[in-house]
């Protein structure tokens, strides 16, 4: 794969905060040569049973980013998470920054509106989020040049942010002994997953892969950081040569005995609106349970 944007000479620096609730790992990604900054895939937390919002994961990322006195200039979204809150509007109003997401959000908004049944005043273009990226777009974090892979399969609007030699995966790949993500919701393909792994294996074999989720398979310790030679060689549903084929019919059994994420509901409505809860006709913030929906 060429890309005008691919500079592996540039190494952002990284510091990644794991979410233990949501098995979450969000990021804050550093240019080595100023003090700006991105976050990617940040996490609100809530108690759903209790119904209660609270930003203690948010507020970490937010006081390293502050103690360290850097600039926040991104705010980025590798998809609509199906597992966890984005805290995107919370850091902004803190520390400034655009968020971004792919634009085929629309599509993710068109699919979940109908099954939320949202009103006409909810926007479906994408206009909740200051950017929507297209395959290839970049974008400035600094002085480092970043830039988009639209890689879907496990939602429409997933993609992958490469920033000099380090790439954000999101949803697309796990570590090695962790596979790779369902394909089975609304929008999503096995196969097309499979075209969009082999694209982010197509990156130089030295560039490292952040991971946005570790379930610790096997009980071992939670990782997030691997290298595109790694996954090529050892990822158990993909690596070493595994077809398209084998993958399609692996996926397609396993996602029908997972159970669908515990926080799935809340998650869609929350994220496909760039992080904002939705609220009633009184200004409530409040969240809808389709009975039977998904």
């Amino acid at each position: 794969m060429t890309h005008d944007a691919l500079d592996m000479s540039v190494k952002p620096e990284v510091t990644a905060f794991f979410d233990s609730a949501t098995n979450t790992i969000s990021y804050v990604v550093k240019d080595p040569a100023s003090n700006a900054c991105a976050v990617i895939d940040s996490v609100m937390d809530i108690n759903y049973a209790a119904g209660r919002i609270t930003y203690g994961h948010a507020d970490t990322m937010i006081a390293f980013i502050t103690d360290n006195n850097l600039s926040l200039e991104w705010i980025i979204e590798t998809h609509v998470h199906a597992d966890h809150l984005s805290a995107a509007p919370y850091i902004q109003q803190k520390l400034g920054g655009k968020i971004g997401i792919g634009s085929k959000i629309m599509v993710v908004q068109d699919t979940f509106g109908k099954i939320f049944n949202e009103g006409t005043e909810f926007q479906r273009d994408g206009s909740q989020f200051d950017a929507l990226f297209e395959d290839g777009d970049t974008y400035q974090i600094g002085q480092m040049t970043a830039f988009a892979m639209h890689t879907p399969g496990h939602t429409p609007a997933c993609m992958v942010h490469v920033v000099g030699n380090a790439a954000f995966v999101g949803d697309t790949l796990f570590m090695p002994d962790g596979g790779s993500a369902r394909a089975d919701f609304p929008g999503g393909d096995a196969g097309v997953l499979y075209d969009s792994i082999q694209k982010v294996l197509s990156l130089p074999d030295e560039m490292r892969l952040f991971m946005c989720h570790d379930y610790g398979p096997n009980g071992r310790d939670i990782q997030w950081e691997t290298t595109v030679g790694d996954e090529k060689e050892h990822n158990i549903h993909v690596g070493s040569g595994k077809t398209k084929e084998d993958f399609i019919k692996f996926r397609t059994e396993r996602d029908a005995q997972l159970a669908v994420p515990t926080l799935i509901i809340p998650s869609l409505q929350v994220n496909m609106r760039a992080g904002e809860v939705p609220t009633d006709e009184h200004g409530n913030p409040v969240l809808k349970v389709p009975v039977n929906g998904l």
